[in-house]
């Protein structure tokens, strides 16, 4: 193992244990100033942060809209018309196969349901990206990446809670994935049955 996979590991880690903070987060609030707070500290600080040396990004921290505790759902998964089967490029010949197996429907004012895809390599894991109207938008309010945005995560650690039959979805948690900084990561993004017309004016937004 190299010290680049030494350093992947740590950041996953560190992840996780981020994530761990904020299920145990006395308020969703609470927990979403921690997952502010950790993030910035990793993307200033740690070997693998995906933005460039000198990104300003850096100093001033990553861009969100405020919290809105009306946007946090506990969802059931509903049973997946089929299981399709997603090869995702992860580098060179490399691929990532993710399985369709389920989805949730986001209540009004958005009106649209979200694919549930697990990973279906190495130790599994839920996996929720969301291409909503702020994708690809300037503006003074800001818009998001134009490829979308993740919710879960769960085999990298991005995981807010639960139960055996439903998801914890809090909108406020959109992240961008790490190619949205910089083309030497290759990342997922948001396929047609996790793309929504409405506008998700919450989470990581551009600057």
């Amino acid at each position: 193992m190299s010290v680049a996979e030494l350093e992947l590991a740590d950041w996953r880690r560190q992840v996780s244990e981020l994530y761990a903070a904020i299920r145990n987060a006395e308020t969703p609030e609470a927990g979403h100033a921690t997952w502010r707070a950790g993030r910035d500290t990793l993307f200033r600080t740690h070997p693998q942060s995906p933005l460039p040396p000198g990104d300003p990004l850096r100093a001033t921290g990553l861009p969100y809209w405020p919290y809105d505790p009306s946007l946090r759902f506990a969802l059931p998964l509903l049973p997946a018309a089929d299981r399709e089967l997603m090869a995702v490029p992860t580098g060179g010949d490399e691929v990532t196969d993710l399985v369709r197996i389920g989805r949730v429907e986001l209540p009004e004012p958005f009106g649209g349901g979200l694919d549930v895809w697990w990973l279906a390599q190495y130790g599994g894991g839920l996996f929720v990206p969301l291409r909503d109207g702020t994708a690809g938008v300037s503006g003074m309010d800001g818009g998001s990446y134009g490829g979308g945005r993740y919710l879960l995560d769960t085999a990298k650690g991005a995981d807010l809670g639960g139960s055996d039959t439903t998801l914890t979805i809090d909108l406020n948690f959109l992240y961008h994935p790490s190619c949205r900084y910089s083309p030497e990561w290759v990342c997922p993004l948001a396929p047609r049955g996790n793309t929504i017309a409405a506008a998700v004016r919450a989470g990581e937004r551009m600057p």
